[in-house]
C-alpha cells in the first residue's frame, strides 16, 4: 500500500511552518498520521527539522526557510510544488517572541517590535499571499494559522506579540471573507507547555489554579484543534480559542 493510501488525508499536501518542535511538530505528525504528505520547515533548527521529517510515517520533506524573508518564503512554496506538484493545506505556525513586561514600555525596543511583526505578521502574510494561487487549484484548500489568546485579550509575552497575534486573527477573517472557497481559520492557544515555557512554573501553576480544565495546553491539544479545522468543511473565518477556559473566567 502506498504511503497514506486509504487514510483520511491521503493525496493531500500540507506545509507546516515552524514545525521542527512544539505545536508545529505535533501538527505535522497528526497530518502525516492521517495520510497527508507534509513539508516540515524551520528557519534555523535544521537538524531537528530533518529529524522530524524523517520520523513521520508518511511522505515528507524538510525545507529550511525563514518566512520573514519573502524570497525564502517563495522558495518554500517552490520546493513544495517541485516535490509534490500541489498544495492543499497551509499551517502558519512559525512565529517569534521574547518576554517584555507590558509595564516596561522602554524595554520594548524598536528592534524587538520590528522582529515580532516581521516574523509573525509580515512573514505569515507574504507566505499566505503566495500560497493562495496554489491553493486555488485544490479541491479542498484551507489555511490554519496559529495565533494566540493574546490576540483576543490584552495579555501575552509582550505588547508587540499581542498586537501581532490580533493582526493575524483579523487577517484570517478578512481572507476568509474575500478568498473563498479557500477556508481560512485560526487556532488561538493559551499557555502551552513547550520547551520554551518549561521554566515558567509560576505561570503554569496559575493556569492550573484558574482554568476550568486545570492545566496548560499541550502541543497535541493545539494540533488536535488544527486537524478539527481542517476537517470542518463549512467553517471559515473562525478563531478557535484553545485555552482550557481561561478566557471565560479571567
Amino acid at each position: 500500500m502506498a504511503d497514506g493510501e486509504g487514510k483520511e488525508l491521503a493525496g493531500r499536501v500540507a506545509v507546516v511552518t515552524g514545525s521542527s518542535s512544539g505545536i508545529g511538530e505535533e501538527t505535522a505528525r497528526r497530518l502525516s498520521d492521517l495520510g497527508a504528505s507534509v513539508v516540515v520547515n524551520s528557519a534555523s533548527s535544521v537538524e531537528a527539522g530533518r529529524a522530524v521529517s524523517e520520523s513521520l510515517p508518511g511522505e515528507s520533506i524538510y525545507v529550511k526557510a525563514d518566512i520573514s524573508d519573502q524570497a525564502q518564503g517563495r522558495a518554500l512554496l517552490d520546493a513544495t510544488i517541485k516535490r509534490f506538484n500541489k498544495l492543499d493545506i497551509l499551517v502558519n505556525n512559525a512565529g517569534w517572541t521574547t518576554v517584555v513586561p507590558h509595564q516596561k514600555l522602554d524595554d520594548l525596543t524598536d528592534e524587538i517590535f520590528a522582529k515580532t511583526f516581521d516574523v509573525n505578521v509580515f512573514g505569515t502574510w507574504w507566505l499566505t499571499k503566495g500560497a493562495i494561487p496554489l491553493l486555488r487549484e485544490s479541491d479542498d484548500p484551507n489555511v490554519v494559522t496559529i495565533t494566540s489568546v493574546a490576540g483576543v485579550r490584552p495579555v501575552g509575552s509582550s505588547m508587540a506579540y499581542s498586537m501581532a497575534k490580533a493582526s493575524l486573527n483579523q487577517m484570517t477573517r478578512l481572507l476568509a471573507k474575500s478568498y473563498g472557497p479557500i477556508r481560512f481559520n485560526a487556532v488561538a492557544p493559551g499557555l502551552v507547555a513547550t520547551p520554551w515555557t518549561e521554566d515558567w512554573d509560576a505561570q503554569h501553576a496559575a493556569v492550573a489554579r484558574t482554568a476550568p480544565l486545570q492545566r496548560s495546553a499541550t502541543p497535541d491539544d493545539c494540533a488536535e484543534a488544527v486537524v478539527a479545522l481542517v476537517r470542518m468543511k463549512y467553517a471559515t473565518g473562525q478563531v478557535l480559542v484553545v485555552d482550557g477556559g481561561m478566557t471565560i473566567v479571567s
